[in-house]
């Protein structure tokens, strides 16, 4: 059996929770999380340790124990806020100060694999083409996405070592530590209009709610960065990574309308960060009537991340004939399974049924 360790940069992170799942559940991996804060760890084949990637000499002394790594996983990402430009700098010295550690302390490093996203194309300064391929022409920088995967891929040249990039969009998942996701998020828009007696209006564009999207589900994700970071067929490429499916907002809306039992509503165009803000007294009154989990709103809920996704009047689709034609073909349905993270918060008592 070929043994291989994986260190998971950003091993807390949207991307990585599933993904340590998924290496740890195959015997033929080991993990090695490296995170600011670093959780800790009961299991025999995951590890973590702590560094800050914008501290070059600090990540260089967390990663020189670590002579086993084979395969790195780059999921970190500068603080940011919902649309605009994002700190190129940052993140690129961060992916900078990676590679410096993994190449003085890795003499048997394979691959590096670095995740972006669907704001590769643009999505967040306005329409873009759709469905979007991962040959499509690059917007005017700053992108800090481009800076990085130059980066690696300057970096790349003459080492024995390959790299891969994947593409995802708006990953989702059952994930409580985590606020910045929209299955709680829209969860909780929908329990607060029940509660308030109101069918389950969309607050976003009307163009929005009927514009065709695609989420990328959390576990799916991971099994395809795995995918990405062993295949030969991925070396040196980037590609899209999403469920394979696609769907309308008035669609999501709708079944989730259904779950929580109460009317589909109109589009009634609101800043859900604005509209939202007064309404932790109404929270705490559901909190209590069904027994929840106490805790504050804001600390469920991204209204800045759902007005950003909302507003998006066009469509947002990523092309994943690269990657099937390539090898990986598994798809996921991301209505149902929107709707099954839904029912996981419920029955963990985060939201209400």
């Amino acid at each position: 059996m070929s043994q291989k360790t994986a260190l998971i940069a950003g091993a807390t992170g949207a991307a990585s929770i599933r993904l340590v799942e998924v290496l740890i559940a195959d015997p033929e991996w080991s993990v090695i999380g490296l995170s600011r804060n670093p959780p800790s760890s009961t299991h025999d084949r995951l590890t973590y340790i702590g560094a800050d990637l914008m501290d070059a000499a600090g990540t260089r002394a967390a990663l020189a124990p670590h002579d086993q790594i084979t395969h790195a996983f780059y999921t970190s990402r500068a603080p940011f806020k919902e649309g605009g430009v994002e700190d190129v700098e940052g993140n690129v010295a961060m992916l900078g100060n990676l590679i410096d550690g993994l190449e003085a302390a890795a003499p048997n490093l394979a691959h590096i694999h670095l995740v972006t996203g669907s704001k590769w194309y643009g999505i967040h300064l306005g329409p873009s083409p759709s469905p979007a391929r991962e040959d499509a022409a690059r917007h005017m920088p700053p992108n800090f996405y481009y800076d990085q995967q130059d980066l690696l891929a300057r970096r790349q040249q003459g080492r024995d070592w390959t790299w891969s990039a994947s593409r995802p969009n708006v990953i989702y998942d059952f994930a409580p530590q985590r606020a910045r996701n929209l299955v709680p998020t829209i969860g909780a828009w929908a329990a607060i209009s029940k509660e308030l007696g109101l069918a389950l209006d969309y607050p976003g564009h009307p163009d929005s709610f009927d514009a065709i999207t695609d989420m990328t589900d959390a576990t799916h994700f991971a099994r395809t960065l795995k995918w990405m970071a062993t295949a030969d067929t991925a070396r040196n490429e980037a590609f899209n990574a999403t469920d394979g499916d696609f769907f309308r907002w008035r669609h999501l809306w709708r079944r989730v309308a259904d779950h929580f039992e109460i009317e589909l509503g109109e589009c009634r165009p609101v800043s859900a960060e604005i509209w939202m803000a007064d309404k932790q007294p109404i929270w705490d009154r559901i909190v209590q009537r069904h027994g929840l989990e106490a805790e504050p709103l804001s600390d469920l809920a991204a209204w800045g991340f759902l007005d950003f996704l909302t507003n998006q009047r066009f469509d947002v689709v990523s092309s994943m004939v690269k990657i099937h034609q390539a090898g990986f073909t598994e798809t996921v349905s991301s209505i149902d399974k929107f709707i099954e993270h839904l029912a996981s918060y419920q029955e963990a008592r985060i939201l209400p049924r």
